[in-house]
C-alpha cells in the first residue's frame, strides 16, 4: 500500500507501508496509522525546507509515517517505540526497508523507563510524537521522556499531535510541572484544516490538534 504526500506544487513524496498494515487495525496501537499521523506529517512536509541535517526522533513510531517522511526530505532520523513492543518495532524496520532507508537506526524506548538506548541518544533538534498521548496513565511518563531528551539539547522541540476524545483531558498541569510550555498551532496555517490531506481521507471529521512543546525558559 502506498500514500502520497504533496505539496502544493504538485510535487508527490510516495510512502509505502507494510502490507495491510493500513487498513487493518490490530491489537496493538503501532501497526496502524492513524489520522494523527497524516496531520504531523503534513507539517513536517510544509516546514520541509527547514529539516535538511537536522536530527530528529520520532517516539511511539509504529508505521513511522511522519519520521519516513523526515528523513526523506533530509533529516538525520533515528524511529523508536516500546522496546516491550517487539512487533512494532518490526513494523518501523519494514517500513525502513520498504521506503529505501534501511540506513534508519531503529530503538526501543519504554515511556519513563531508562535505558542504555535512551542514554546513548545524541541531542535531538526535534521529537516527533504522532497521537501518543492516548492513554492518560502514559502522559507523564512520556512527558518524562521528553524532559530527559531535553536536559541532553534545551532546545529541541516536540512536534506532536493528539486526538481529541475527551474534554477532561489535560496536558497543562503536567506540562507546567515538568517546566514545558505548549504552542498549539492552527491546522489552516499549515494546510491540515480538511477531511482529506495529501490524498488520504484519515483525517475525515477527528478533532486533531498540533502541538509545538518546548522548554518553558526558551523561546519558539
Amino acid at each position: 500500500m502506498k500514500s502520497a504526500i504533496k505539496s502544493a506544487y504538485h510535487i508527490a513524496l510516495w510512502f509505502y507501508l507494510p502490507k495491510g498494515r493500513g487498513l487493518i487495525l490490530h491489537l496493538q496501537y503501532g501497526m496502524y496509522v492513524w489520522p494523527c499521523a497524516v496531520v504531523l506529517a503534513q507539517y513536517l512536509w510544509f516546514h520541509r525546507r527547514s529539516l535538511p541535517g537536522k536530527a530528529i526522533l520520532e517516539i511511539g513510531a509504529g508505521v513511522s509515517l511522519p519520521g519516513i517522511l523526515a528523513a526523506k526530505c533530509g533529516a538525520e532520523v533515528i524511529l523508536s517505540d516500546s522496546s516491550e513492543l517487539p512487533h512494532c518495532l518490526e513494523v518501523c524496520r519494514q517500513s525502513c526497508q520498504m521506503n529505501n532507508l534501511p540506513q534508519l537506526q531503529v530503538v526501543g524506548l519504554t515511556w519513563g523507563h531508562v535505558s542504555w538506548d535512551l542514554l546513548a541518544l545524541p541531542p535531538q533538534d526535534i521529537i516527533l510524537a504522532s497521537d501518543v498521548f492516548f492513554e492518560p496513565e502514559d502522559f507523564e511518563d512520556i512527558l518524562t521522556t521528553i524532559y530527559f531528551l531535553m536536559q541532553k539539547n534545551p532546545k529541541v522541540q516536540l512536534w506532536s499531535t493528539y486526538q481529541v476524545r475527551s474534554a477532561d483531558w489535560s496536558l497543562e498541569a503536567l506540562l507546567y510541572k515538568w517546566d514545558m510550555k505548549c504552542v498549539h498551532i492552527p491546522l489552516e496555517s499549515f494546510d491540515a484544516d480538511k477531511e482529506d490531506i495529501a490524498e488520504s481521507a484519515l483525517p475525515g471529521r477527528h478533532t486533531v490538534e498540533m502541538l509545538v512543546i518546548s522548554f518553558a525558559k526558551d523561546s519558539l
